[in-house]
């Protein structure tokens, strides 16, 4: 089993590419972008599904710290706009956020 800090981001790579072929082709590129794109959410939805949590909201809600930071990323690699400081600092305490939600001792 992959760990968790290979997981999210991998998720969130193939999610993050899923979602923009879906706003490519809504924006008037070729409907052909629509099953890529549709390959990359089912690979999403299983690399998530791979989580080991107690519980998959858990798992779900610790990925959105996750997935926050990798838009960013996908923004200024992809999109050539570089994130501002308030970019980074918001992402900075989702990625904190869901660090504590995975990491913190549970009771019972």
């Amino acid at each position: 089993m992959m760990p968790a800090a290979l997981l999210y981001p991998l998720a969130a790579l193939a999610e993050i590419a899923g979602c923009f072929a879906v706003w490519a082709w809504w924006r008037g590129a070729s409907p052909l972008w629509l099953m890529p794109g549709l390959l990359c959410l089912v690979v999403f939805a299983g690399l998530l599904a791979m989580i080991e949590a107690g519980f998959a909201g858990r798992a779900f809600a610790a990925y959105g710290g996750i997935y926050i930071a990798a838009s960013l990323v996908w923004m200024w690699v992809v999109e050539e706009q570089r994130p501002d400081l308030w970019d980074v600092a918001g992402a900075g305490l989702c990625v904190l956020g869901a660090g504590l939600i995975l990491f913190a001792p549970r009771t019972g």
